[in-house]
């Protein structure tokens, strides 16, 4: 993350630090005077995040009281990246999901909730600033240099690594969501942190980061870790980042492309946010087949016109409707009226 923070740094922190926390001269020390008006400068002395790019700092990376290498500047500015990031990504590709993915016919099921687009957003809106509050000390970590995050190929394990490092990640990130997700659907876990995320029957894109913050930090754990136990390649570490998100506005779109027995792809995870004991995986199927939790999508699922039938659809309810009662007792949520819906 040290390539993000350095982008940001050069091209708006560094100008917002030196005029917040301005650099300022040493009490007067006789006879050694320092004029009223002399600009103090930082110390700290640039050295290139990645070797790929660069750019030439500023004057104002140089005259704010918190030099880039300040342990608390560096915590404040990750928290705002991932946060504001977090939202930028979010809301973008959540938004052109939306717009060009998913079918507005969604909003017919009878387990679509009443302004259900924009709890969804307050949800994911309440719980970045708290997921990255949280996940911002992992980052920090990272960027100054107690991980295995490393830039070019001679300083990691070599060329063939610059390759396997991605279905590692995958396979690693996979296991670790699987147990973190499965816990979250522990009775007692499930209704003080996991809930917030399955008021969610039938989903639209911006379900995709709707969470409570606790339950979004404890997924994100796995990617947070991989680094420390695994090599990483720093720009491959940010392209996983936006990978990830996107993925799993991917999973929440209600479009279901392909019947695959392996990838964990909207169909399956839309039977865990009906089925809720189901389909725990993040990518693959294998977890969930190994832990004997998967539940393979009816293949009427695959055709639109049998998919957005009324007779499908109340299928559906009568499995939401029987397992909420064991899950969570009384179905609380609050549907959109039919009134409304035939229109």
């Amino acid at each position: 993350m040290d390539v993000v923070l350095e982008v940001t740094d050069t091209f708006l922190l560094d100008y917002a630090y030196a005029w917040l926390l301005p650099a300022r001269p040493a009490p007067y020390n006789f006879p050694d005077a320092v004029p009223a008006n002399a600009t103090v400068f930082s110390t700290w002395q640039y050295k290139p995040a990645t070797a790929f790019f660069s750019f030439e700092p500023s004057r104002a990376a140089y005259t704010s009281a918190w030099a880039r290498d300040n342990i608390y500047r560096q915590t404040l500015s990750l928290f705002l990246i991932l946060w504001l990031f977090g939202l930028l990504v979010y809301f973008l590709f959540a938004s052109l999901s939306y717009l060009f993915v998913f079918d507005k016919k969604t909003f017919e099921h009878p387990k679509f909730l009443k302004n259900q687009v924009w709890l969804e957003m307050k949800q994911a809106n309440w719980a970045m600033p708290g997921m990255a509050l949280l996940t911002a000390p992992m980052l920090v970590a990272e960027v100054r240099g107690h991980s295995l995050l490393y830039d070019t190929s001679d300083q990691g394990p070599g060329r063939w690594y610059d390759w396997v490092q991605f279905p590692l990640f995958i396979v690693f990130t996979d296991f670790g969501i699987y147990w973190v997700h499965r816990w979250l659907h522990l009775p007692a876990v499930y209704k003080r942190l996991h809930k917030p995320h399955h008021k969610w029957i039938v989903c639209t894109p911006y379900a995709s980061h709707a969470f409570h913050p606790l339950d979004g930090f404890a997924q994100s754990l796995p990617y947070h870790i991989f680094p420390f136990i695994f090599p990483l390649q720093k720009l491959a570490y940010v392209g996983l980042f936006v990978f990830i998100n996107f993925w799993t506005i991917m999973i929440h779109d209600g479009e279901y492309i392909a019947n695959n027995p392996v990838i964990n792809g909207a169909a399956c995870h839309s039977v865990h946010h009906l089925a809720f004991n189901y389909n725990y995986g993040q990518y693959t199927t294998l977890w969930d087949r190994l832990g004997g939790s998967y539940r393979a999508p009816e293949a009427a699922m695959f055709r639109k016109e049998t998919r957005m039938s009324r007779r499908h659809w109340e299928k559906e309810c009568h499995v939401m409707e029987t397992i909420v009662q064991e899950v969570e007792g009384e179905d609380d949520r609050v549907y959109e009226p039919e009134t409304k819906k035939s229109r």
